[in-house]
């Protein structure tokens, strides 16, 4: 019996949001590493960042040049491709003997990401009923949650397993798992980019796209699967509708009512990430160990934060649709000024006790994975149209790695020069002309189709929910 209905679509948006997990793994399990990293090749602050941030910048050319592949190959094979750039990424990591070499493997890696970052939640957008967008695309979200708390658990267990020396010392293991251990956590990506690959093998193509391509006999029949054969048949006419009045070019996102869309896509996801998330996942461990815990509390603390960041996306995916983007967003980049300002303060007293530092953190997490989190992704996947959705997207994408990448880089440096409290206090100063930006600027788009958004760009009408506060 063939899966119909809220079944089908949740098992095929489950798939894409593997790419998510990948990206949550590949990107934070460096934080368990970098410490034996910069230990084995005496990193300096510069190199040690730019270890660091290189899957970013791989990150930033996969998402520049996704949506271009994405709109002329289809969604579905830029997911295949990042799959594959994910395994031979995990084992380039694994065999690297320098600096350089590991660059390069998490350069691939992060070309992966950036594939898997703009199509993956633009897939699952194109295939959700607008109902449930909110909430299946924020499914994405919480896959990338789910890969860093396991990257944080991977790393934990490989370090205690390094520190007992449980295998031999003349064991093929032993190089990967003990006397090197930060091979191990880096090779350990391959296992789910092996899931992620099989899975996509059974995942069909995007019905819009499919449609934009003349194939409207088979996007009819997954929109059917999808919505059944009433429901189908009116967004099939409504989905060729829009498109037929598309000019699938770049110029239709300067056109007057587009503007406003093409500035939330690109400044949007750079602000989010000026909030400091990449800097948190990537150095929980050698912050906490900064704030005077052992390598193990350390890692252990991060994988707190790791478990927390994903319970409370959980709480955005069950309320998002019913509580809109724009308020989760708003009080999202004003809650996050609060907890980095309480971070700062932390950061800046000796006598403040480490279970005060967690407490921060946090709270910290709890408000970027309950509001920012999936909503810039949510966001950023609805509102462009469909001709040109990939490679609009892939604009928005690139914005946010440009962001981390940003983030990342500096991080080291103005560490080391102002101190790790007064980096945390200058990104919550940023947070705050950031929820005045989305008052301004971003409408609400919660139940509405992809159809009925592009028309309200086009059109400047307000249209049910879709109003400016």
């Amino acid at each position: 019996m063939k899966l119909q209905g809220n079944a089908y679509v949740t098992l095929i948006c489950f798939t894409a949001g593997l790419g998510g997990f990948l990206f949550g793994f590949d990107t934070a399990v460096i934080s368990g590493a970098i410490n034996f990293l910069r230990n084995q090749f005496h990193l300096s602050a510069v190199m040690e960042g730019w270890l660091m941030s290189s899957a970013l910048l791989g990150c930033v050319f996969g998402a520049s040049i996704s949506g271009y592949l994405a709109d002329k190959y289809g969604r579905r094979l830029i997911l295949l491709s990042s799959a594959i750039l994910f395994i031979v990424s995990a084992i380039g990591c694994a065999i690297a003997i320098t600096p350089a070499f590991l660059v390069i493997a998490r350069i691939v890696g992060g070309i992966g990401v950036g594939f898997a970052a703009m199509v993956a939640p633009m897939f699952i957008s194109e295939l959700s009923p607008a109902k449930l967008r909110g909430r299946l695309v924020s499914l994405y979200q919480l896959a990338i949650t789910l890969g860093i708390l396991c990257s944080y658990l991977s790393n934990s267990f490989l370090l205690n397993y390094a520190s007992n020396g449980a295998a031999s010392a003349s064991s093929f293991m032993h190089y990967y798992l003990v006397a090197e251990v930060w091979r191990g956590m880096l090779g350990s990506n391959m296992v789910p980019a092996l899931l992620f690959f099989i899975f996509l093998l059974f995942v069909p193509e995007s019905p819009r796209w499919l449609v934009k391509m003349g194939k409207t006999a088979e996007a009819g029949r997954i929109l059917e699967r999808v919505n059944g054969k009433d429901s189908a048949e009116s967004e099939l006419f409504e989905i060729e509708k829009a498109i037929s009045g598309e000019t699938g070019s770049f110029r239709q996102l300067l056109e007057p009512g587009m503007r406003v869309a093409l500035l939330i896509g690109l400044a949007l996801p750079f602000l989010s990430q000026l909030s400091g998330i990449t800097t948190v996942m990537y150095y929980a461990p050698a912050i906490f160990e900064k704030a005077g815990l052992k390598a193990g509390s350390a890692m252990g603390s991060a994988s707190v934060i790791g478990f927390f960041n994903m319970i409370f996306t959980l709480l955005a995916i069950w309320k998002i649709d019913k509580w809109g983007r724009k308020p989760l967003l708003i009080w999202g980049f004003i809650g996050l000024s609060v907890a980095l300002f309480l971070i700062g303060w932390a950061f800046t007293r000796e006598s403040v006790a480490g279970n005060v530092l967690l407490s921060s953190f946090i709270y910290y997490i709890a408000v970027f994975a309950s509001t920012l989190g999936p909503g810039v992704w949510v966001v950023i996947s609805e509102i462009y149209p469909t001709k040109i959705r990939g490679r609009a997207m892939s604009m928005a994408t690139l914005s946010l790695f440009l962001g981390s990448t940003f983030v990342t880089q500096t991080y080291p440096i103005l560490r080391d020069s102002i101190g790790v409290g007064n980096v945390f206090l200058l990104y919550g100063l940023v947070m705050l002309p950031a929820a005045y930006f989305v008052k301004k600027y971003v409408p609400e788009t919660k139940g509405e189709s992809l159809e009925e958004i592009e028309h309200y760009w086009k059109e400047n009408t307000k249209l049910s929910s879709i109003e400016q506060e």
